[in-house]
């Protein structure tokens, strides 16, 4: 599932979300992990990447203008191994950069929820959400969609369903 399309749809959602990253934070079974990392402009593609156990984010990006900015990236998965969670953001809240292209793949799980932002709630500032036709969710990726992506971007959120073994 993507972003939610009906406003009571997006009402659960947001309160789903939040409550799951707290869970995934606090009671991960591997231990939670958050990492600086530089996303750098120029233009060419980098790609930053993080694993824990059998689960993979990786986000890969192209930007312009300005100096290399410092970003952060926090995966974790929950008690009983049910989500897994990947969140990048930029803790400063917006970005400078102009992103010509971005991706956010997740292995080893299925993306349930996803959603991008233009400014990363911080100092009393909320979330600005990019429109829905400025990206795209699949089964395991979150990406830019070419011609529609106005080059903001400070956070991405994922919350994927990892497979359950039956007993």
């Amino acid at each position: 599932m993507a972003a939610p399309s009906r406003r009571s749809g997006w009402k659960l959602w947001a309160a789903l979300v939040p409550a799951v990253l707290l869970c995934t934070a606090a009671r991960a079974s591997g231990e939670p992990s958050t990492v600086d990392f530089d996303v750098r402009p120029g233009g060419e593609v980098h790609s930053f990447s993080r694993s824990l156990g059998d689960y993979t984010c990786t986000f890969t990006y192209s930007a312009q203008g300005g100096t290399n900015e410092q970003w952060q990236m926090n995966i974790g998965v929950n008690e009983d191994n049910q989500f897994f969670s990947c969140s990048i953001w930029r803790p400063q809240g917006k970005s400078y950069l102009f992103f010509t292209q971005f991706e956010a793949e997740v292995k080893g799980a299925k993306i349930e929820y996803a959603m991008a932002y233009s400014q990363a709630a911080v100092g009393g500032q909320s979330d600005v959400p990019l429109k829905k036709e400025e990206f795209e969710v699949t089964e395991t990726k979150v990406s830019h969609r070419e011609g529609k992506f106005r080059f903001e971007l400070s956070k991405l959120m994922i919350v994927a369903k990892t497979p359950r073994d039956e007993l």
